[in-house]
């Protein structure tokens, strides 16, 4: 039987029978992914390699970067503010005290 003759014959079935037939395929084929999908999972659970992760990770590297945040900027920066702070709070008064 040929594809073109199979296709025919599907569309004279009744439409339930036809719904049935989809949603059949549908689940197969669902099914199938999910498992090949579940053994590539339990694959690469396998073979991963907590080790090599760790050192890819450099965790002990970056904490040592964060201990060497730039210092100086920050302090920096940070009296900055307080000046600003200051300059604003001297004008805010000096407002008041001009009215």
């Amino acid at each position: 039987m040929k594809i073109s003759e199979f296709i025919k014959k599907l569309q004279t079935l009744p439409e339930l029978k036809r719904k049935i037939i989809f949603w059949s395929i549908i689940i197969i084929l669902g099914t199938s992914l999910f498992i090949l999908y579940i053994k590539n999972i339990g694959q690469k659970i396998k073979s991963f390699q907590k080790e090599e992760f760790l050192e890819e990770l450099k965790i002990p590297q970056l904490k040592e970067e964060m201990k060497i945040v730039p210092q100086p900027e920050v302090e920096e920066n940070f009296k900055k503010l307080k000046e600003l702070i200051k300059e604003m709070e001297e004008a805010k008064h000096s407002q008041y005290e001009e009215k």
